[in-house]
């Protein structure tokens, strides 16, 4: 049994080692090409998108307050509000208009 736990944290290791090291190693020379550049620029934002849209079709099982949330925070930051001030107003819309729609 604990060689097993030893083979799976090895294991483990290795698969977290290797796309750690590999652009390292593949990138080394010549560096990174513009047309990946750009790609690899985008993607935080593109997961950050992932990872919050679902929320919002699901914001208190009510998906028309999820919208105005998001719709608040896309306003916001078209006006180009910081991260906190776009945070901080679309909480307080949906603040109130959880309270007065309960």
């Amino acid at each position: 049994m604990f060689n097993t736990y030893i083979w799976i944290i090895l294991g483990m290791a290795v698969v977290t080692y290797i796309p750690r090291m590999l652009p390292l190693v593949a990138f080394q020379t010549d560096g990174i090409p513009t047309f990946l550049r750009g790609v690899l620029k985008n993607v935080p934002y593109a997961i950050l998108g992932a990872l919050i849209f679902p929320g919002i079709l699901t914001f208190n099982g009510e998906v028309w307050m999820g919208i105005l949330g998001a719709l608040t925070a896309f306003v916001a930051a078209y006006f180009g509000a910081s991260l906190i001030v776009i945070v901080i107003c679309s909480v307080s819309v949906l603040s109130v208009l959880s309270f007065l729609f309960p």
